[in-house]
């Protein structure tokens, strides 16, 4: 690819889910407008759906229901408005985000069905990593304990999803201290944390194997 965010393809739809890797850190207007691209080439049949898998430099993002208060620290790190739903999150080294640009037409339209299935694949792939992952009653995403590993904020255009998840495998947990993530005062691990090899390309493997068991089939690729 041309670069860390290029996502675009001519290619024709095929049947699997194209699988994305970026190496180094994408910054994250970078990432917004890579993704802006690659879900218009979707709707248009100009490529397929995708997965991306990527970090990025330290940041606060807040989704669309984020409250100005729930901001703690604002001049710690930079703030970006995302779009996605959900409130305050941290992205940054040693978090493993996947954005996920999948045609929800083909996937049954139902949105809770949809965050229900993407917290299903990080259960399996915590679970490949020897990790108990679990849901909390009325919370979004996935937990180890009382602890949140997991988070999900998606969007929607025209039934094509994109932002995603992101797991937290070693990052620097001081960082969440700035906000109160995703709007709850629950305590924030990481698999490091929890004692679990914190190898990203482990965890790579475990997300592409739990997502071909939960959400279908991926093609291989990798985003320079």
């Amino acid at each position: 690819m041309a670069s860390s965010a290029a996502l675009s393809t001519e290619s024709s739809a095929p049947a699997a889910v194209e699988w994305l890797l970026s190496p180094s850190p994408v910054p994250y207007e970078a990432a917004l407008e890579a993704m802006d691209a690659r879900v218009g080439a979707i709707l248009q049949g100009r490529a397929p759906e995708a997965i991306w898998l990527l970090e990025h430099p330290p940041l606060y993002t807040a989704g669309t229901s984020a409250a100005p208060e729930e901001l703690l620290d604002p001049p710690r790190f930079p703030v970006f408005g995302s779009g996605r739903g959900g409130r305050f999150t941290y992205h940054g080294p040693g978090q493993r985000v996947a954005y996920v640009m999948l045609d929800l037409s083909a996937r049954g339209r139902d949105v809770r069905a949809f965050v229900h299935a993407l917290e299903a694949w990080l259960i399996a792939t915590l679970a490949r990593l020897g990790v108990e992952g679990e849901r909390h009653e009325g919370q979004i995403g996935v937990f180890a304990g009382e602890a949140k590993i997991a988070s999900i904020g998606i969007r929607l255009r025209h039934w094509v999803s994109f932002h995603g998840v992101s797991l937290n495998v070693d990052p620097d947990l001081s960082h969440f201290a700035g906000i109160v993530p995703c709007g709850r005062t629950s305590p924030v691990t990481s698999l490091a944390a929890l004692g679990v090899d914190a190898d990203m390309r482990r965890v790579d493997a475990a997300l592409r194997s739990a997502f071909e068991e939960t959400l279908g089939a991926v093609s291989a690729n990798a985003c320079r």
